[in-house]
């Protein structure tokens, strides 16, 4: 493993529509944005973390807990920007100092302390180009709208119904945490691509903060389950 060249990238803007400054809301006693650095700071893999943001307070926030700040451009800031545009400008910022991006947003904080070291190995163990953090799906029986509204069972034949046991395993990418090579993302503009693994997770680990609902939902799981670890 070549661990010199493991950094982490946390994107955070500064607007959101759902939760003004929603990553600098108070989250358990800390700025929601910090304990993503922390959570990173746990792995002794990642050899440093950068913050990419639009927001001076944020920059400002992420670097009084050891990160590197990354100013980001107005033009890929915006409401309709991507990830993968935040990414590929922090890589540029970056250079050859990584040849590994740990992808971590900051609005899934649920995460064990050591989740990210043990995603990292089973990065390198299998070899993969790039991963994504899952969990798996069960007995969720999905329907979905086509576009005249008319419904239809997504995943499972409802005149046909099998035991939950009979099922083939399904999953679904969380967002917790992505990790890829550098190449992958200057490759294909995407996180994923090339030979993919992926990490799995607790189901609860994927609950993330989109409105002021879900504070209150992961307020109460972080601090029945993870907060305990990281008030050494």
């Amino acid at each position: 493993m070549n661990e010199k060249n493991i950094v982490a990238i946390i994107p955070a803007r500064g607007g959101s529509k759902g939760i003004p400054k929603k990553n600098l809301i108070d989250f358990c006693g800390k700025p929601l944005l910090v304990w993503s650095i922390i959570q990173a700071q746990k792995s002794s893999h990642i050899k440093k973390i950068y913050v990419s943001s639009d927001s001076d307070e944020i920059l400002e926030c992420a670097e009084k807990y050891n990160a590197v700040g990354i100013k980001r451009p107005d033009d890929i800031a915006g409401d309709t920007a991507s990830s993968e545009s935040a990414i590929i400008h922090a890589c540029e910022q970056i250079g050859n100092h990584a040849d590994t991006i740990v992808f971590l947003q900051p609005t899934s904080p649920l995460r064990k302390p050591d989740d990210i070291t043990k995603a990292i190995e089973e990065f390198f163990s299998g070899n993969y180009d790039s991963l994504f953090s899952a969990c798996e799906l069960h007995d969720f029986l999905i329907w979905e709208k086509d576009n005249e509204g008319e419904l239809r069972s997504f995943n499972y034949n409802y005149q046909n119904r099998t035991r939950r046991q009979d099922r083939s395993s399904q999953y679904v990418e969380n967002g917790s945490l992505y990790i890829f090579k550098k190449e992958v993302i200057n490759k294909y503009n995407n996180r994923i691509g090339g030979k993919i693994g992926m990490f799995l997770m607790d189901f609860y680990q994927s609950f993330e903060i989109d409105n002021k609902d879900d504070i209150d939902l992961l307020t109460t799981i972080f601090k029945a389950k993870l907060i305990k670890y990281f008030l050494e």
